[in-house]
C-alpha cells in the first residue's frame, strides 16, 4: 500500500520512507511511525512522518 493518504497511516504502522537527502536515489528506510507530520489528508509525494528512531521522511510504502 502506498503512503499518499493520511488515513492509512497511524502511530505504530510499519513503513518504508524516503529521507530528504535520499530523494534522488529513492533509497528507502524502514521503521515504525512515531508521529505524523503532514496535516493534509493526502500528499502527492507521501505523508511526512517521524519514525521511532527519530528519522523524518515521506512514506513510500506501508508494510502489512
Amino acid at each position: 500500500m502506498e503512503g499518499n493518504n493520511r488515513v492509512n497511516i497511524k502511530r505504530g504502522t510499519h513503513v518504508l520512507i524516503v529521507q530528504k537527502q535520499d530523494q534522488r536515489t529513492e533509497k528507502l528506510t524502514e521503521g515504525v511511525v512515531k508521529d505524523i507530520l503532514t496535516n493534509s489528508p493526502t500528499h502527492p509525494h507521501g505523508i511526512k512522518v517521524r519514525l521511532e528512531s527519530g528519522i523524518v521522511g515521506r512514506v513510500k510504502r506501508i508494510i502489512p
